[in-house]
């Protein structure tokens, strides 16, 4: 992996509130960071807890599929009569 310094890097500007930008002034000079490596960690953050939750939600998706059909399954066999099913020596 490239280090920070030899990364490409794209430029954008934002717009914040003066009360935003002053917290975020702060917490740089706490953190002995500049604000710019401050806003990519909390950039890069918040885009990956943006991925956990639609992985999460995609999997919760699959998994009530996967559940109706199931349930379907089920309701299919629950006639089945277990006298012809052949027996299972232990």
């Amino acid at each position: 992996m490239l280090s920070n310094s030899h990364q490409e890097k794209a430029r954008i500007n934002i717009q914040l509130p003066p009360h935003i930008k002053e917290r975020l002034l702060q917490a740089s000079s706490r953190q002995g960071k500049k604000v710019s490596a401050l806003v990519r960690e909390s950039i890069e953050e918040k885009l990956n807890h943006l991925d956990q939750k639609l992985f999460a939600e995609q999997m919760k998706a699959a998994y009530q599929d996967l559940a109706e059909e199931n349930i379907s399954i089920c309701e299919d066999f629950k006639y089945s009569d277990a006298e012809n099913l052949p027996e299972v020596s232990l």
